[in-house]
């Protein structure tokens, strides 16, 4: 693998001997870099390349020799049984042909009313069975189970399929101060750019001034003119929570990059899809909500939309009144997402999810649709194809 990477970096013209490519074999050799990535990135970037102006090429090699690979983990790593599985007695491991046989009890609103009537019936707690709330069995209710369409009662998500979840969920606000990891994001992200000149005349203006004081026989006239500023506006829409936990770090260097670049920019978090409010701080985000209907009023039309979520959730979550899992929303998600639509110009979403995987969920496609195809990965190829659509 370090042979052809360290050939590709050759053919992307970066300056390397195999003086660096025995240091970053014997640097790794030393786990100074392991299973990850991008740590892998600093470390190659910091042993191959003697110039920060081979930065950029260097980059450009990187990201086409390891294009798709999300972790760098040795094959035997991938056959150790990792302990928690092992804890987990009661959680079943199910064949396709016994996945088909588990049948959904049809909408949410049956759902709900046998979920009642068995709340109303159980008398103690239970183990994986196939009726009453419990853990590890085929009921559609509980946690660590196998039914493909219930409510998650407890624990984390497993299958992305629960179309309710019955818990009050915390989540910490993104931390736009953080360093950023991949640097090219704030590159990419200036593909969208709207520039104007305003405000006070406190730049030189060097082509003006030679003409101006040539027209004046050679006495100087100095020109000023108000400095050149992106005007480009931007609303950010981040799911949080759930599914999004492992795309933590890279939504808060998106969320930086985007501080940096856009000084007309706005935020605002949801949970898994837009209903008829949004909140700025999770950590009040069941005191101080913001009206979707007042964010559609209070900034323009010539504002940029961009959804960043990984789009996984059920699809009750998506066209059903009541299909949210956090509360009762009295219309379905995709009438509000029409709405900001409507409203604005360019929506897109950008997907953390890898692309290949986008096909394998029923509510991924259908958000995709409504984006009108406009759904983009939440890579550096992908950023740059959605701000050359904004920017048209």
């Amino acid at each position: 693998m370090l042979i052809g990477f360290f050939e590709n970096l050759r053919t992307h013209r970066v300056p390397v001997s195999l003086r660096e490519l025995l240091d970053l074999c014997d640097a790794l050799k030393h786990h100074v870099a392991f299973g990850s990535v991008e740590d892998f990135y600093m470390l190659s970037r910091a042993v191959m390349v003697k110039d920060e102006k081979y930065y950029d090429r260097f980059d450009r090699a990187f990201a086409s020799y390891f294009e798709g690979i999300e972790n760098i983990e040795p094959e035997w790593l991938n056959r150790v049984i990792p302990d928690e599985w092992l804890r987990k007695q009661l959680e079943k491991t199910l064949s396709p042909e016994e996945r088909e046989k588990l049948k959904g009890l049809g909408s949410l609103e049956k759902i709900l009313d046998e979920l009642r009537k068995r709340l109303e019936e159980q008398e103690k707690r239970h183990q994986g069975g196939n009726k009453w709330v419990g853990t590890g069995g085929t009921s559609p209710f509980g946690g660590y189970g196998e039914n493909p369409e219930g409510i998650r009662m407890t624990g984390p998500s497993r299958n992305k399929r629960a179309v309710k979840v019955w818990e009050k969920r915390e989540y910490r606000n993104l931390d736009d101060s953080v360093e950023l990891g991949i640097r090219n994001i704030k590159l990419a992200l200036r593909r969208l750019r709207k520039f104007a000149r305003t405000g006070r005349e406190e730049e030189l203006d060097l082509d003006d001034t030679i003409s101006s004081t040539a027209r004046n026989a050679g006495l100087l006239d100095i020109k000023m003119r108000p400095e050149r500023e992106n005007r480009a506006k931007v609303l950010l829409f981040f799911d949080v929570g759930g599914s999004m936990d492992p795309y933590i770090k890279l939504c808060e260097e998106l969320f930086s990059a985007a501080r940096l670049e856009f000084k007309h920019m706005e935020y605002f978090y949801f949970h898994n899809f837009v209903y008829e409010y949004v909140w700025k701080d999770n950590r009040r985000r069941w005191d101080e909500k913001t009206a979707t209907w007042d964010v559609l009023h209070k900034y323009g039309n010539d504002y940029k939309v961009i959804f960043i979520g990984d789009a996984a959730m059920s699809p009750y979550e998506i066209n059903s009144a009541g299909g949210s899992v956090e509360h009762w929303n009295e219309e379905p998600g995709s009438v509000w997402f029409q709405r900001i639509k409507d409203t604005y110009e360019k929506v897109v979403w950008l997907n953390p999810e890898p692309q290949r995987a986008w096909e394998m969920t029923t509510s991924t496609q259908w958000i995709k649709q409504l984006a009108e195809d406009h759904m983009y990965p939440l890579t550096l190829e992908g950023l740059e194809r959605a701000m050359k659509h904004l920017s048209k």
